[in-house]
């Protein structure tokens, strides 16, 4: 026996046979190895697998977010998630999902409030990560096993278009309006006209004659009642189902461009730079006066709670009131142009949204409860619509100059879900169905284009808007 083999088998001082270990079976090889990764750290150096690295990435996004990334940005962005969260799962062993950036941005404090950890951790593995021939663990594999979310269709063409000859291309009007009970209303001229959604039928509710024309429409909650804003000053009040009109409004020295309804309280803005605010139970003709802008009021919505009233004006002024005070609560004045894009969230509570003018451009995003500007996006052209969906928490803005577009906008990320073209003017007028699943939009081309953009909520009654319902042959005339 030579003498490198006696040493192996004996310990030459004890006299003893060595004793041999058994060989580690792979649970165990797999637990060691995980421990030797993770026992690498001190109190100068940390430990990656132990350091709470996840509660930066929050941060990280909304850092290099780009605010006017395009629908195709946005696709690319949603093909790479898979891959990122494959290297947070390597390299920084982040093992649970991100969660969906659509449905709850917010950032969420991390459980550990230290960052890096200088003590070693083991990490849960499986006993075959060891001695599998795939470059990928199995726990990363799930990854790619995992159902991806079926990417949203909007079609690039509205589902119907109707013809409206004569209406107007005035910035500073609001023409087209839908009730609760789907029917769209549409001033053109001097008349008024009914398109009910669900039969198709054209109605001409009135005709204020050859010396006056139609200058804004709202209809109230319950979708009974229409108002008609006309250039003379003057506010209508019109019964649909019996084309009467129940009485006529006066108080405004021009004409009445935009209205917006707070139960029987009906707020009206007019050139006169004044805003009156009128109960419609009561014989006068208004009840309040508020004054605040140097011009033309063009904007006007109550908030959802109805205690918050927003204008807009041509004076590039943002103001909110509320409902028992002549004195505007608060004033925002970082818009550069008129402010005629105006539209409450109904997700959020006092989160509004509004949009600038030629020289402007811009959509703004303010919080009402505590009087912050919250965000601002060049949108490139001039902004002269909003209004939020219901069913998700989007918001579409219609444009002018130059290139008359509909954008469909992802809040708060503000990317674009898709851009739609058709019109040849300015999309000057925008109004959503009571599903909250179509928009129509107007402009001074003369055609009203109808628009699915959002999906339906789960229990779907009909609305009467598929396209076997709406031939493309009714036009309003």
């Amino acid at each position: 026996m030579d003498e490198s083999t006696s040493s192996a088998a004996y310990d030459y001082g004890l006299r003893t046979p060595v004793q041999r270990k058994p060989d580690k079976q792979p649970e165990q090889l797999q637990s060691q190895l995980l421990e030797d990764s993770c026992g690498y750290s001190d109190r100068f150096i940390p430990s990656r697998t132990a350091s709470n690295l996840e509660s930066g990435f929050s941060l990280l996004s909304e850092n290099t977010r780009r605010p006017n990334s395009s629908a195709s940005d946005a696709g690319r962005d949603e093909n790479s998630a898979a891959y990122t969260q494959l290297l947070r799962s390597e390299l920084l062993g982040i093992r649970s999902a991100p969660a969906d950036k659509s449905e709850d941005t917010r950032i969420r404090s991390p459980e550990s409030k230290n960052l890096f950890q200088f003590h070693p951790t083991v990490r849960e593995g499986t006993a075959h990560d060891a001695f599998s021939l795939s470059p990928v663990p199995f726990q990363s594999s799930n990854l790619f096993n995992t159902p991806r979310k079926a990417p949203r269709k909007i079609a690039k063409v509205p589902f119907k278009v109707l013809d409206a000859p004569q209406l107007q291309d005035d910035f500073y009007l609001n023409l087209v309006d839908w009730s609760s009970a789907n029917v769209l209303s549409v001033g053109l001229s001097n008349s008024v006209y009914l398109w009910s959604a669900c039969t198709s039928r054209v109605t001409k509710l009135c005709d204020l004659g050859p010396d006056d024309t139609v200058t804004s429409v709202s209809w109230t909650h319950r979708g009974a009642h229409l108002a008609v804003g006309t250039n003379k000053g003057e506010t209508q009040i019109w019964d649909v189902a019996a084309c009467k009109k129940l009485r006529t409004m006066a108080g405004h020295r021009g004409r009445v461009g935009t209205m917006a309804w707070n139960g029987f309280v009906l707020s009206t803005g007019s050139r006169d730079h004044n805003i009156l605010h009128r109960d419609v139970r009561q014989a006068q003709p208004y009840m309040s006066r508020l004054t605040g802008h140097r011009q033309e009021v063009c904007g006007l919505k109550w908030s959802f709670d109805e205690q918050q009233l927003a204008s807009g004006g041509n004076d590039n002024k943002l103001y909110i009131w509320s409902l028992r005070s002549t004195e505007p609560v608060l004033k925002f004045n970082d818009h550069q142009a008129a402010v005629k894009a105006i539209a409450w969230s109904p997700h959020q509570h006092g989160l509004l949204a509004s949009g600038g003018g030629t020289a402007d451009r811009c959509i703004r995003f303010w919080n009402t409860v505590n009087n912050t500007a919250l965000s601002c996006i060049d949108t490139g052209s001039q902004v002269c619509n909003l209004v939020w969906s219901k069913n998700l928490n989007e918001i579409v803005s219609t444009h002018g100059y130059s290139l008359n577009q509909i954008i469909l906008w992802k809040y708060p990320s503000m990317t674009k879900v898709t851009t739609l073209t058709g019109h040849t003017y300015r999309v000057l007028y925008l109004a959503i169905s009571p599903d909250g699943q179509t928009v129509v939009t107007g402009a001074g081309d003369e055609t009203l284009r109808f628009w699915n953009v959002f999906p339906g909520t789960k229990s779907r009654s009909g609305s009467g808007l598929s396209s076997a319902m709406l031939p493309l042959g009714r036009t309003i005339r």
